[in-house]
């Protein structure tokens, strides 16, 4: 199997082409190069996804079995690449987001929920994330009739996130002491591993040609872990120096905390965020999605920010999270738990 991934030096391309490779594929990656190294085994072809000349020399370098692009946001853009490779690949997958519907986090949200209604033909300053990968769905669609696959996933979690989440939650664990969580151990979570969305999209593009477009909603199993567990785990991977104090979210609102940025993966009970870990995953699911424990990708993403370069690889400043949040700060976390100490002490 011959594949091509565009990306393929970060996170989720990374993945992609790390399995790759590990099934005995023969692997390129497009990229520029200024990311961080590619991963070994891989064939290199360096450019720009937004120059024809690139995008020629990439096509020439072919013809690939399939395509996976993990790095398309603007519609125009990803219309020019599938467009360059139409007549050099015969399937392409595209990574795209569960934010192409709408009525997520808000609505229970399945791949026949309405969707954005972004166009193929856009360009970055006509709508947001969400939109213009619904319009870079549209754009690979055209490119490629009846031979894509589209994943949407969720939160993606696992070694290599530059995304500073869960390394940032291991971060504070090993920093040992009182460590203030919010709500309750029991609290759903819906994350999926970076190597499982990749194992199950190469599985889908190493079977059977498929005569009609293929949509999955991934965001992770119902049953692979809750908010508990993954807390549990972070505390876990960094030796059990830290003790998890469930704290009721409003005090985490009182102080001012910024959901998700300022702490990830939290966000205060809300309409407007009700079914945020509730989307479906079923179709998936029973198209072969395999979701290993939350804790075990837990587990490994400890093992990679505390391996030499892991933090720095995690932390470093990276375009897409420039305007990152610092996590929850000491002086902010001694409040709260001051703050829930003395309502606890109140109601004994």
């Amino acid at each position: 199997m011959k594949l091509l991934v565009i990306g393929g030096s970060v996170f989720v391309g990374r993945a992609f082409a790390v399995e790759g490779v590990r099934r005995g594929w023969e692997v390129t990656v497009f990229n520029r190069g200024r990311s961080q190294a590619d991963p070994p085994g891989v064939r290199v072809l360096r450019g720009d996804r937004t120059d024809a000349a690139d995008l020629a020399a990439m096509a020439a370098a072919g013809p690939y079995d399939a395509v996976v692009d993990v790095c398309g946001y603007v519609p125009r853009e990803v219309g020019k690449s599938a467009a360059a490779l139409a007549g050099h690949a015969d399937a392409y997958l595209f990574v795209s987001t569960i934010n192409v519907y709408p009525g997520y986090p808000a609505l229970p949200t399945d791949e026949s929920s309405p969707r954005q209604g972004g166009t193929a033909d856009a360009g970055p300053e006509d709508g947001d994330y969400g939109w213009l990968k619904d319009g870079c769905e549209k754009a690979v669609r055209q490119a490629f009739p009846g031979r894509v696959v589209v994943l949407q996933p969720g939160l993606i979690v696992g070694p290599h996130d530059r995304a500073r989440r869960t390394a940032a939650w291991l971060r504070r664990a090993a920093l040992g002491g009182p460590m203030a969580v919010p709500g309750t151990p029991d609290r759903p979570l819906r994350v999926i591993d970076v190597r499982d969305l990749a194992a199950f999209g190469l599985d889908l593009l190493a079977g059977a040609p498929k005569d009609e477009v293929e949509d999955y909603m991934v965001p992770g199993a119902p049953d692979n872990g809750n908010w508990g567990d993954y807390l549990d785990a972070c505390v876990a991977a960094t030796g059990n120096r830290a003790e998890l104090v469930y704290v009721d979210d409003r005090h985490f609102v009182d102080h001012g905390v910024e959901p998700w940025t300022e702490l990830p993966l939290w966000l205060p009970p809300a309409p407007q965020t009700a079914a945020v870990w509730t989307a479906s995953c079923a179709k998936a699911l029973a198209a072969g999605l395999r979701c290993r424990p939350v804790t075990d990708s837990v587990r490994d993403t400890a093992a990679w920010l505390f391996a030499p370069g892991g933090e720095q690889e995690a932390f470093e400043d990276y375009k897409h999270f420039t305007q990152w949040t610092p996590f929850l700060s000491p002086d902010k976390e001694r409040a709260i738990l001051a703050a829930h100490a003395t309502e606890q002490s109140r109601t004994r």
